[in-house]
């Protein structure tokens, strides 16, 4: 299943790091020593990947023997690299906060919108749509993250003319 009860899984993560805090293992054998080293970091890795929509869909497809291969998806689509586009030229004129704002307010929605569906997908067994869903997910996280980076840059650039 696609979505999550993020708060449970929350409260399940945090009982299996407590579980698994070394503490707990140092009177016992040095076979469960090592195991109690070892666990916790798959346990973070197991709880940001599925924290997180796009690699958890990204998982889900590779349980099922499905990748998704860079940039062969978007090939498939030309409106898509075409608004892609688009949003990075939009992004990269932006001139204030408001504007890049925006833009994130935008991917925030699209990404949403992108859960939703492939939520629907995932549990009609359309794994092929699901893919197609996360590559476009995949663009709309990365220019997400452009959109962070230039925020931090206006706020950097506010910091040093303060200064």
């Amino acid at each position: 299943m696609f979505s999550l009860d993020t708060q449970r899984l929350q409260k399940t993560y945090l009982q299996l790091q407590r579980s698994l805090f070394s503490e707990n293992f140092s009177q016992k054998t040095p076979t469960e020593q090592e195991y109690s080293a070892e666990q916790p970091a798959l346990v973070n890795k197991a709880y940001r990947t599925l924290l997180m929509p796009l690699s958890h869909g990204l998982y889900m497809l590779e349980l099922k023997g499905m990748h998704l291969e860079e940039g062969t998806e978007a090939a498939a689509d030309p409106r898509l690299l075409m608004e892609v586009m688009e949003i990075n030229e939009e992004l990269a004129g932006a001139q204030s906060h408001k504007e890049v704002n925006a833009i994130g307010c935008s991917m925030r929605e699209k990404l949403s919108d992108l859960t939703e569906h492939i939520n629907t997908t995932l549990k009609e067994g359309d794994l092929q749509s699901a893919k197609g869903l996360l590559a476009q997910m995949k663009y709309s996280a990365n220019i997400e993250e452009k959109v962070k980076e230039k925020l931090s840059e206006f706020g950097r650039e506010r910091i040093g003319t303060n200064t």
